[in-house]
Parts: C-alpha cells; sequence; structure tokens
C-alpha cells in the first residue's frame, strides 16, 4: 500500500532519489525564495465559508475550456529538462495527462521533441514557446503546426533567466559540470545514476537541429537569454503567424491581460513562473480576481499549487483551469509516470472532498460566496466581496 497520501509526500520522496543540485534545480526558486514560499502561503489567507444542507450526493468536477469539457480543471504546466528527473519524463507527463484526459504542454526547453511527442503521446498537445530567437521561434512555431499543435502558449515573463541562487552554488549547466561534488552526489543517488548512466543525460531536444552555419542563432541558444526586444508589436506578430489558440503566460495585471485580449488572444496565463524569475513578486492567486475582473476570456493559473483545496479557491476567485508544474513533477521523480498518475488521482480526490465539505455539488457553482479572504494590517479579518 502507497504511504504516500499528499503532494509533500511526493516531493520528499523526490528529495530522497534525486542528488541534490538535480533537486535544487526543480525545487529553488530566485534569490532568497521569499516569492517562493509565498506562492504557497498566500493560499492560507483565504478561507472557506461552507453553506449547508444541499445535495452533495455527486459532485461534478468537470470544467469548460474552449468549447471542450475536461474531466478535471487541469493541465500539465510547460516544464524543461524533464529527462534530469525521469527516462523520457516528458513522454511520462504526456502519456499521464492523455489518459486523465488532460492537455499536456510541451516546452521549449524540453528533452523530447514536438516530433517525438506527437508521434509517441496520444491527448491533446500544447506548445510552450520561448522568443529566444525570432528566426527560431517562427521555426519552433511552424513546426508545431505542423505536428497538429492545438494551441500555443507565449510565456513572456522570462525576458532573462531569473537569479536562482541554489544553480549558482551547485554550478548547474548543462551539459553538467564534473565535478567531486557531482561524482559523489551521483553515488550517493544511485536509482538516479543508473537511470542516467542507462538513458542519457537530457538534452535540449527541440535545438537539435538548428543550422550548425547559423551563428546567430547558435549564439542565441548558446546564451540562455530571450529576446529583449520582443514586445507588443511581436505579439501581434505572432498572433498573425499562429492560426490556431494562443495564450499567453506570465501575466500578473489586468491591464497587461486586457490588452492581450485586445490583440486576439484568446486566453490568459496567470503565473509568476513559480517564483523562479522575480523574488517578492505578488502571487499569481492574489491578481486573480483583478484579472478576472477585468475580461471574459478564458483564464489559466499556476504557481503554488499543492492541494484540492487550492484549486478550490482558484476557481471560487474566477480562474477557468489550473496548470500543474511542480507538483506533477514530483510524482514523476519520485515513481516515474505511475507517480504523476498519484498525484494526479490525490488532488482529484482531494478536490471532491472540497466540494462535499463546502457543500458545492459541481465546479460550476463555485464562486467567491464560499470565499472568505483574510487580510492584514488589521485587528480583524475583512471580508473582500469580489
Amino acid at each position: 500500500m502507497n504511504s504516500w497520501i499528499n503532494v509533500d509526500d511526493y516531493r520528499k520522496a523526490a528529495r530522497r532519489r534525486l542528488p541534490r543540485r538535480v533537486f535544487d534545480y526543480l525545487e529553488g526558486g530566485a534569490e532568497d525564495e521569499r516569492g517562493l514560499r509565498h506562492n504557497c502561503e498566500a493560499f492560507a489567507k483565504i478561507r472557506f465559508r461552507p453553506k449547508r444542507l444541499h445535495d452533495v450526493s455527486t459532485r461534478d468536477m468537470s470544467r469548460v475550456l474552449f468549447h471542450r469539457r475536461l474531466p478535471l480543471p487541469l493541465v500539465i504546466a510547460p516544464t524543461g529538462l524533464n529527462d534530469l528527473f525521469w527516462p523520457q519524463g516528458d513522454l511520462a507527463l504526456a502519456r499521464s495527462a492523455a489518459r486523465h484526459g488532460l492537455p499536456f504542454v510541451l516546452s521549449t526547453a524540453a528533452s523530447t521533441s514536438i516530433e517525438d511527442i506527437a508521434r509517441q503521446a496520444d491527448g491533446e498537445h500544447w506548445f510552450q514557446l520561448y522568443v529566444v530567437h525570432r528566426r527560431l521561434a517562427e521555426q519552433l512555431v511552424r513546426r508545431a503546426l505542423a505536428a497538429d499543435y492545438t494551441t500555443l502558449v507565449l510565456t513572456v515573463d522570462v525576458v532573462r533567466n531569473g537569479t536562482r541562487e541554489r544553480d549558482l552554488r551547485n554550478r548547474f549547466a548543462l551539459p553538467l559540470c564534473v565535478t567531486p561534488g557531482l561524482l559523489w552526489d551521483g553515488l550517493t543517488h544511485p536509482r538516479w545514476s543508473v537511470s542516467v548512466l542507462r538513458h542519457g543525460l537530457p538534452r535540449l531536444a527541440n535545438f537539435a537541429d538548428i543550422d550548425p552555419h547559423d551563428i546567430e542563432m547558435q549564439a542565441a541558444v548558446l546564451s540562455r537569454s530571450m529576446d529583449a526586444t520582443f514586445d507588443w508589436n511581436g505579439l501581434a506578430w505572432l498572433r498573425d503567424l499562429w492560426p490556431h489558440r494562443l495564450l499567453v503566460k506570465g501575466l500578473l495585471t489586468a491591464a497587461d491581460a486586457t490588452r492581450c485580449v485586445l490583440l486576439g488572444v484568446d486566453g490568459v496565463v496567470v503565473s509568476n513562473h513559480g517564483g523562479r524569475q522575480l523574488d517578492d513578486c505578488i502571487a499569481p492567486i492574489e491578481a486573480l480576481a483583478d484579472v478576472r475582473a477585468a475580461t471574459r476570456a478564458p483564464i489559466l493559473i499556476d504557481s503554488g499549487f499543492r492541494r484540492g483545496s487550492d484549486i478550490a479557491k482558484a476557481i471560487a476567485l474566477g480562474a477557468d483551469i489550473v496548470m500543474l508544474g511542480r507538483a506533477t513533477l514530483y510524482g514523476l521523480a519520485a515513481r516515474g509516470e505511475r507517480g504523476v498518475d498519484d498525484v494526479i488521482g490525490l488532488l482529484r480526490a482531494q478536490l471532491d472532498s472540497v466540494l462535499v465539505q463546502l457543500g458545492c455539488p459541481s465546479l460550476d457553482q463555485l464562486d467567491c460566496d464560499y470565499l472568505h479572504i483574510a487580510t492584514t494590517g488589521s485587528r480583524h479579518d475583512t471580508e473582500i466581496m469580489t
């Protein structure tokens, strides 16, 4: 019988299995990591107000997104270098998502290519785009289009990589720098080391076929930096280039969300990149109500989701769907594809329990009337009606 009963149990198991510098890459945030912690702590300020004497003998946890009803209000978020955590990690995540009827978002920085995911995993595939170089971005977009990806997710909160001090101290980079510390780390984590010896270290699979004679593009990829000139005009260019659904990920203000929608974006992702970019940034859950009030477009949200209650709070505040990042990576790092299934199953069971306790038979009926939001700076909690 599996004794891991919540996401944090899978986090602890992942920490035991992975070398320290690999776990730090998965877990770490920017600078002092206050923003990383705040993403999770912000949920504690939002409390529930249950309603009684309602029939909750059956519960509906499905959710409509882009005219399709998903069985759960979840999407597997884009994450990079997943082969570090488990062999063929991207495929494991994609296959688990398909089994649960959920979309999977492949990262530009994935260990598995756009085409290989399309060939080897069923389900609905989305592609997340970093604009490292305009010409390279166009090539990636056209590859995703040719491989029948349904949705493009443009990430806009990584103009440059955040200062992740854990990675700096560990000298984490690709290819991994072989040091006595790394060797010792590998020897003391034999299960991980054996899997790496069998399957090899991860690579940036979507960059593998870049023309070696294109010096400008090669330099852009090697620098690991983004195109800092990419602006609203760049977004308009991308909207014209991509004929299907387009989301913009990394927004925290209503004004940015409104402008995206006016440019023809189909939905937005409220996100602070899991606390990995700017320390002391507000948590996405704190920005959600304002963004919802500003637009009727679909809103997705990520960062800090560890329990079904977190998901319920986001839905009540106006999110359509929650993106899972670290939570499913903990499952992947602990038990591979089976661990991803486990984490999705745990969150489903927790969300179902929350609906029962709230007296709410359907996620579609869950709104801010079920919430009480505590603010600091006064003697008593203040109820904020959103």
